[in-house]
């Protein structure tokens, strides 16, 4: 996980600052989680910031995913079909990569009067575990990230506020109970161009909504967590609380 402020809408100062954060990373490494809109900050202004599929962040992810040998993800503004979305990628260490369009467009900042929303989730197998990413504000609508697929993961990505991360902390590790998952959070610090403060409190919470990540909350920091696929599958065949959840599909 890599906790860091953002340059306001400068995207060359920010992969600037990820690659610099990357090269401190001495562990074995196979997914590095990257904030959303992590070359921006959490801006409306789209038209000027916003890159193609085949843009610069994006291959600058592809490099570095060849570079050390790891997946990496984040959230970017991507313009497609004359479209914006606020759009993560996930990306293997062979160059390949999913994306995945945030669902929740967050009313209250007027993101969907900019942002397209997206339409479907998206599971992603990679080394043998099942990870499903989403976007900052689609954590507050456990629904959207109901476990029906036996994933292993959840994974958000966010640009969530200091004076309502109290609903990220709770929020996060319900995520984690309720879905028997490892659940993933990672947002940002320091000041946006609006003037909003983020304290990150990103961290990782295990299937039984236990925090296996650092307490150093609020501070900037790159750190390496191991997960345990043992530690899903015996919780699960032992409790077996999502064979029991309620049946219904969306529409």
């Amino acid at each position: 996980m890599i906790q860091s402020h953002l340059h306001w809408e400068n995207p060359v100062a920010n992969r600037n600052l990820f690659s610099e954060k990357i090269k401190t990373i001495n562990q074995e490494t196979h997914l590095i989680v990257l904030p959303e809109m992590f070359t921006t900050g959490f801006t409306m202004n789209a038209a000027p910031l916003s890159e193609e599929m085949k843009g610069e962040t994006v291959q600058w992810m592809q490099e570095q995913a060849r570079l050390y040998d790891t997946a990496i993800t984040g959230s970017i503004i991507i313009k497609e079909a004359g479209m914006y979305y606020n759009r993560l990628f996930f990306v293997f260490p062979n160059g390949n990569y999913r994306t995945y369009d945030k669902r929740h467009t967050f009313t209250l900042a007027g993101e969907h009067k900019t942002f397209t929303a997206g339409t479907s989730r998206r599971i992603i197998d990679y080394n043998g575990w099942k990870i499903c990413p989403l976007i900052c504000y689609d954590l507050r609508f456990p629904v959207w990230a109901r476990n029906t697929e036996d994933y292993d993961v959840l994974l958000y990505v966010a640009n969530w506020p200091k004076k309502r991360v109290a609903a990220w902390d709770a929020l996060l590790k319900a995520r984690a109970i309720e879905n028997m998952c490892y659940t993933i959070g990672v947002n940002r610090t320091g000041l946006d161009g609006n003037g909003h403060e983020y304290t990150g409190h990103s961290a990782i919470y295990d299937v039984l909504g236990a925090q296996v990540s650092s307490v150093e909350f609020e501070k900037e920091f790159v750190e390496t967590v191991v997960l345990s696929k043992e530690h899903v599958q015996k919780n699960r065949k032992y409790l077996q609380f999502l064979k029991d959840q309620d049946a219904f599909t969306l529409e």
